[in-house]
């Protein structure tokens, strides 16, 4: 059921008369003067809640000469109350579905860079041109700093030569890009949620 026709059906049912028309139809079809009657309102106001509650498919008329009956159609009513769940419950599996998808397929993204631009040994074969191919490089690199932790500028220079030779340009990045920072020549490590997010 479409998430509108839940709203509308949720709607008609807001409303404290029409839903102890609900009530008392519960034990079988009722005129709308007798309506009129046990709700102590006139049968012009039982005709306009009817009217809306028709619209949902909730209630039915059944005419017997010259008299209309209502009854509740028990069928939409529970149709109605278990659309509500499925409605809500698919639209998670759903979401849970996408999420688990876009989960599987930054893995594989990742473990296809890193089998590209990382070689056997661990150093980095190239840089990669794309910015989200290249990020995720810089996320293998960083991977054993420690964060809280305080490195001079040829500590750094002696940590990126283990991956790559040209330190210079890999740690003027991880600056530019937040991996890390730098004051007064000494670098530490970044949080994470500082870290540019490939993944999104």
């Amino acid at each position: 059921m479409q998430l509108d026709k839940l709203v509308n059906y949720h709607k008609a049912l807001a409303d404290p008369t029409r839903l102890r028309i609900l009530y008392l139809l519960r034990d079988g079809p009722l005129h709308g003067q007798a309506l009129a009657g046990k709700l102590g309102v006139t049968p012009a106001t039982i005709t306009h809640h009817m009217t809306l509650l028709r619209k949902t498919g909730i209630i039915r008329e059944i005419r017997d000469k010259n008299t209309i009956y209502f009854d509740i159609d028990k069928y939409i009513l529970k149709q109605n109350a278990e659309a509500i769940l499925s409605e809500f419950f698919e639209q998670k599996a759903n979401q849970e579905t996408v999420k688990e998808t876009a989960m599987m397929e930054t893995e594989k993204l990742e473990q296809t860079v890193l089998k590209n631009f990382i070689t056997t040994n661990g150093m980095i074969k190239q840089l990669p041109a794309q910015r989200k191919r290249r990020l995720i490089v810089f996320e293998y690199l960083v991977r054993d700093l420690k964060p809280g932790q305080s490195y001079t500028e040829k500590e750094i220079n002696a940590y990126i030569q283990r991956f790559h030779e040209d330190f210079c340009t890999i740690r003027r990045e991880l600056i530019v890009h937040q991996y890390m920072y730098r004051k007064d020549g000494i670098y530490e490590l970044n949080p994470k949620a500082m870290w540019p997010n490939w993944r999104t």
